[in-house]
């Protein structure tokens, strides 16, 4: 749809004083979209305004967002309270350099993190995104061997299948062959990888052993393992049994690596506990979290490691982490990290997700029926559809929102992440609307 038809068909111009011809049309031909060419091949959709779980368009429709602005909006768009405390901040302190100075929402929040997360997870990093963070935690454990007297173990162990984000390092870490960076293989570093973890407690044992093994072959040159716990997100929405993450653990204890657990699609409640790598009991040594930190309103990322690891690693020669983004702990960020936690820990979250796994089991149900259809699986609030073939996202996504639903289909998935607010009758409407789109993809 070009910009002219948006005209004709929306009508709004005169009445908002918006062109949105003109502003479809330049953004076609000049605004880059995240994995997608420039010029666009299919106009984007233009959003004007959103509130609970729904997305308006110039013309007045609205869809429900099923994948809550990519797994962020967890609480739902314009949440009172997070946009009272980012309005609040913002009469008082838009931002201040992070260097020699503080803030009371940026401690504030670090405690309340150190008071969520996982047991020994005591230093907090605040990032602008979920890659960076990533990036944060590679150097830190690059420092911390460095310091404890191996230079040499420079490399990582990840998993096949894994996404770590999109900047050069995490970008190493990433799926080599299968994954969207694969255009890179010779440019990043090259790292060491595992079989993807098995969905099937009765194959863990085969692939333990293979875990094993290769640590123990690369154990010298090796810093620490990197995860995803429990769900491979945009490396093909996988879900493995939680035992393998006691597997990984095991690993670094025998080889003294670090536990690196990605916890930024997967933290604050989407596969049904606060953080996923609970449901196997397991403790890690350094954790990302990003996406649902502020419930979708600012950019904000956070690595968190134990208190080993922050004192070794700012050790050394350097004195310091040598890391540290302009943004960093941006105030209004930090108030709707604390906004966003603080409904997480006073909510319902529990009930919410354990609510939208079971209408996501009803409603994706008829997906099996689908020609084409190889998997249908559902874990926490993620619901997935699987192709035997790359799914028709054009298609696929027009079927979607002549349901009045948004998603964003990619490679052989159609997937929905979407709020834990989302009411019963929405979460049907996301799941009919999911089985189409696979049924015209």
């Amino acid at each position: 749809m070009t910009g002219t038809d948006w005209d004709r068909r929306v009508g709004l111009g005169a009445t908002t004083g918006t062109d949105w011809g003109r502003l479809i049309d330049f953004d076609r031909e000049h605004v880059w979209h995240p994995y997608a060419p420039s010029p666009l091949a299919t106009a984007s959709l233009p959003v004007v305004a959103a509130s609970g779980v729904r997305l308006e368009l110039p013309d007045g429709r609205q869809l429900i967002d099923g994948m809550a602005s990519w797994w962020t909006a967890v609480h739902g768009y314009r949440h009172p309270v997070i946009d009272a405390a980012v309005r609040e901040q913002l009469s008082r302190l838009p931002h201040v350099m992070f260097g020699g100075l503080t803030h009371a929402p940026a401690v504030q929040l670090a405690e309340r993190l150190v008071s969520m997360a996982p047991a020994g997870l005591e230093h907090v990093f605040f990032a602008d995104s979920g890659s960076v963070s990533v990036e944060v935690a590679l150097k830190v454990c690059l420092q911390y061997q460095r310091n404890n007297g191996h230079p040499e173990r420079r490399k990582f162990l990840a998993l096949e299948g894994g996404y770590h984000g999109d900047t050069l390092g995490a970008m190493s870490v990433c799926d080599p062959v299968g994954g969207m960076h694969r255009l890179w293989t010779g440019v990043v570093t090259e790292q060491v990888f595992a079989p993807r973890p098995p969905a099937r407690s009765e194959d863990r044992a085969q692939w333990a052993a293979t875990i094993h093994g290769l640590a123990s072959q690369h154990a010298g040159k090796l810093a620490a393992v990197v995860a995803e716990p429990l769900v491979q997100g945009a490396g093909g929405m996988w879900f493995y049994d939680p035992a393998c993450l006691s597997t990984l653990r095991e690993v670094c204890d025998r080889h003294g690596l670090l536990l690196v657990l990605d916890e930024i699609a997967t933290g604050f409640g989407r596969t049904g506990t606060l953080f996923a790598s609970s449901a196997a009991g397991v403790l890690p040594d350094v954790m990302c979290v990003g996406k649902a930190l502020t419930g979708g309103d600012m950019s904000l990322a956070a690595m968190l490691c134990t208190g080993e690891v922050a004192r070794v690693a700012s050790g050394g020669e350097a004195g310091c982490l040598m890391h540290g983004p302009t943004y960093m702990a941006n105030p209004l960020a930090c108030a709707a990290g604390l906004a966003s936690t603080e409904l997480l820990l006073s909510g319902q979250w529990e009930r919410d997700v354990r609510r939208i796994e079971k209408g996501l089991l009803e409603s994706l149900g008829p997906a099996r029926r689908v020609p084409g259809v190889k998997d249908v699986r559902v874990l926490g609030a993620i619901g997935v559809v699987q192709l035997d073939h790359p799914v028709d996202v054009a298609s696929a996504t027009r079927d979607a929102v002549a349901r009045g639903v948004w998603l964003r289909p990619f490679r052989d998935l159609v997937y929905t992440m979407p709020p834990y607010i989302t009411n019963d009758e929405d979460v049907a409407a996301i799941g009919e609307a999911v089985v189409a789109a696979a049924a015209a993809g």
